[in-house]
């Protein structure tokens, strides 16, 4: 029989930036069992977004205007399909850049350092 590990509590926190700041600082393992843990369903999250204005040639607009009406999709939605999948695909390429790397730099060839 395994012996339960004593599990440290979970401290009151005075703001969401102050438990931030504490779960950024601690290992979980100290504060949980998560052998306990249970897969949670939220049916009614939804993402957050943000409005953008984004210009863009017109034939490049009406193809994929083409390309949505295909697949019986509204255009927008088909962009952020696109993005996503091309924003993965980057990350997981790594991009050729760190974390802390400005995307700027990308655009042009950064400078020796």
């Amino acid at each position: 029989m395994r012996k339960r590990k004593l599990l440290k509590p979970i401290p009151r926190f005075e703001s969401e930036a102050g438990e931030r700041a504490f779960w950024e600082a601690h290992d979980t393992t100290d504060y949980v069992d998560w052998s306990q843990a249970r897969v949670g369903i939220l049916p009614n999250l939804k993402l957050s977004t943000e409005t953008i204005s984004l210009r863009l040639p017109a034939r490049l607009l009406a193809e994929l205007k083409i390309l949505a009406n295909k697949r019986d999709v509204p255009y927008q939605s088909l962009l952020k399909v696109f993005l996503a999948e091309r924003v993965a695909n980057e990350l997981a390429r790594g991009a050729g850049r760190s974390p802390n790397r400005p995307l700027q730099a990308m655009s042009r060839k950064a400078a020796p350092r």
